[in-house]
C-alpha cells in the first residue's frame, strides 16, 4: 500500500464514519472463513479471466468483490459469456478485497471520481452509503424492467432510488426453518403441523418434556432472530420513508413472545451468542437443539460446519404469526452494480444481465453458490434437484419448500439510516433482550430514542 493511498483512505475514513453503521460481516451471508488468502497488497486478483476470442477485441472489465466465491462465479460466467458472445468478448480482471476495505476503497473512488472498478459487489447493509445524493452508479432499469415478471421484485427494489435500479442481488435469502428431524421424531412432533408460532411454542414444550432439549435457538448478538420475524408481519426496522420504527407495538409483542420462550426453556440462546460461531456449530452438530430459522444461504453452514447432521435436517417454511400469514422473509444480500466510471457500461450491462438475470445464470447461482436464485421460474427446473452437496445433505425437496412461500416474501426497507439501526439492534437490543433478559418494551424504546 503506497503512502498516497494510505493518506486518502485515512481522510475517507473520517468522512465515512457517520455513513457506515455496520462493521465486519454482521449482516452478510458470508463468513470469516470465506475470506481468501491475501497477497502482499491485501488483495486476491486473477487477471484476464474469460479473455476474449480472436473474433473481436475484448473489453477489459475490472470487478471488485469481498467474497472469493463471488469472484469465481463471475470468472466462470465471463468464460461462458465469451463462448456464447464472440462478438462482444470481455476480459474480466477480478479482485477479492476484505469486506470493510473494499467498501471504503469504493466509496473513496466514487467520491473522488477516479479509481473505481467497472463492476462491483456492494453488500446490502452498506448500500445506503452509496445512495446519498446523486448515486455514482449506472441505472440498470433497461435490463431489470423486462425481467420483473420473472424475478422476486423485492430483491432489486432494495437497491433502488427514485424508481431507478442500481443493483441486482445474487439471491432471495428466503428465511426457512431448519429442523433436526431425528430430534422431532424422538419427541413425536410432525414439522408440517407447526403452521403458526403458537403451535410451535406448544410443540416446544412437548420437546422439552420428551427430550430435555430446546426447540429452537435465538441469537444473543445479531439481527437474524429479529428481522425475519418482524418482516413476516409486514413490518421493518425503518419504514419506506426511512423513519426509524424500532419500538412499534408489533416489534415489542414479537420480542416479548420470543423472550418468553427462552424463559420457558423452549428456546435457548445460541452458544457464542450468534448462529455463525464455532461454538454454535459444535452445539448443533451434537444434536443439542431441534431447529433454527435462518436465511437460505445458511445452508452452507450446515454442509461445511455441521457435518454430523447430514441426512437429518429438513427445510420447511417458518411458522406464520396467524393462519394464512407470511411464512418467510427475504434476508441479507449483495448487489452487483456498475459504477459511473465504467468504460463500456452497455456491454457490461448485457454481461450482468447474462450472469444475474438470465435463466442460465440463475441456475449457475444455485449450482456454484448454493443460493436461492432471484429468478423463481428456475426453482421448479429439474436441474434444481440434481445431486450436489446440498441435496445430499437436505434432500431433493428444498425448492418445493421455497415454491410454497415464494409469494410470502415481503420487501425490506434499506434506507440511509439502516446501517446505524442494524448496528444498534445487533449490539444493544438483542443482547439486552436475550442475554440480560430486560423488558423488550423498554429496551426497544431506549434504542429508538438513541437512534432519533
Amino acid at each position: 500500500m503506497n503512502k498516497k493511498w494510505y493518506s486518502t483512505t485515512a481522510l475517507a475514513l473520517t468522512m465515512v464514519m457517520g455513513l457506515s453503521g455496520c462493521g465486519g460481516n454482521g449482516n452478510t451471508e458470508t463468513t470469516p472463513s470465506s475470506q481468501p488468502a491475501q497477497n502482499n497488497s491485501g488483495n486476491k486478483t486473477d487477471e484476464g479471466s474469460g479473455a476474449g476470442t480472436a473474433d473481436a477485441k475484448a473489453q477489459k472489465v475490472v470487478f471488485w468483490t469481498f467474497v472469493d466465491a463471488h469472484q469465481k462465479f463471475y470468472e466462470s460466467m465471463a468464460e461462458s459469456w465469451n463462448t456464447s458472445h464472440p462478438d462482444q468478448p470481455i476480459e474480466l480482471e477480478a479482485t477479492t478485497i476484505p469486506y470493510d476495505d473494499m467498501h471504503t476503497k469504493l466509496l473513496v473512488a466514487l467520491q473522488s471520481g477516479v479509481g473505481a472498478p467497472d463492476l462491483v459487489d456492494i453488500e446490502q447493509s452498506k448500500f445506503p452509503n452509496f445512495m446519498k445524493g446523486t448515486p455514482q452508479l449506472v441505472s440498470l432499469n433497461d435490463i431489470v424492467e423486462p425481467e420483473l415478471g420473472n424475478i422476486v421484485k423485492s430483491r432489486v427494489e432494495i437497491y433502488s432510488k427514485d424508481n431507478t435500479y442500481y443493483g441486482i442481488d445474487y439471491h432471495v435469502g428466503a428465511t426457512v426453518m431448519y429442523y433436526n428431524k431425528e430430534i422431532l421424531d424422538q419427541a413425536g412432533i410432525n414439522p408440517d403441523d407447526l403452521t403458526t408460532w403458537s403451535a410451535f411454542e406448544t410443540a416446544g414444550k412437548q420437546m422439552l418434556e420428551k427430550t430435555g432439549k430446546p426447540m429452537i435457538t435465538f441469537e444473543g448478538n445479531g439481527n437474524w432472530s429479529w428481522w425475519p420475524a418482524i418482516s413476516q408481519q409486514g413490518s421493518d426496522q425503518v419504514d419506506a420513508e426511512g423513519n426509524v420504527t424500532v419500538d412499534t407495538p408489533v416489534h415489542v409483542k414479537t420480542m416479548e413472545f420470543f423472550q418468553k420462550m427462552v424463559k420457558e426453556g423452549v428456546a435457548a440462546v445460541a452458544p457464542g451468542a450468534g448462529h455463525d460461531t464455532e461454538e454454535y456449530f459444535g452445539y448443533m452438530d451434537s444434536g443439542s437443539a431441534a431447529s433454527v430459522f435462518m436465511p437460505f444461504w445458511f445452508m452452507n453452514r450446515f454442509t461445511d460446519h455441521i457435518p454430523d447432521l447430514k441426512g437429518k435436517v429438513i427445510i420447511r417454511p417458518m411458522p406464520a404469526w396467524e393462519e394464512g400469514g407470511n411464512r418467510s422473509a427475504g434476508m441479507g444480500g449483495t448487489a452487483t452494480s456498475i459504477t459511473n466510471q465504467a468504460k463500456d457500461p452497455e456491454r457490461i450491462k448485457e454481461f450482468l444481465a447474462y450472469a444475474k438475470l438470465s435463466k442460465e445464470g440463475n441456475l449457475e447461482v444455485w449450482k456454484q453458490l448454493g443460493f436461492d436464485p432471484i429468478r423463481t421460474d428456475v426453482w421448479s427446473d429439474p436441474a434444481m434437484k440434481e445431486s450436489n452437496k446440498f441435496t445430499d445433505y437436505f434432500g431433493t425437496d428444498i425448492f418445493d419448500t421455497l415454491l410454497s412461500v415464494k409469494d410470502e416474501i415481503a420487501p425490506v426497507h434499506i434506507r440511509e439510516k439502516s446501517p446505524e439501526v442494524f448496528d444498534a439492534i445487533r449490539n444493544k437490543a438483542i443482547p439486552e433482550i436475550f442475554i440480560n433478559m430486560k423488558e423488550p418494551a423498554q429496551v426497544l424504546k431506549d434504542v429508538q430514542d438513541s437512534l432519533k
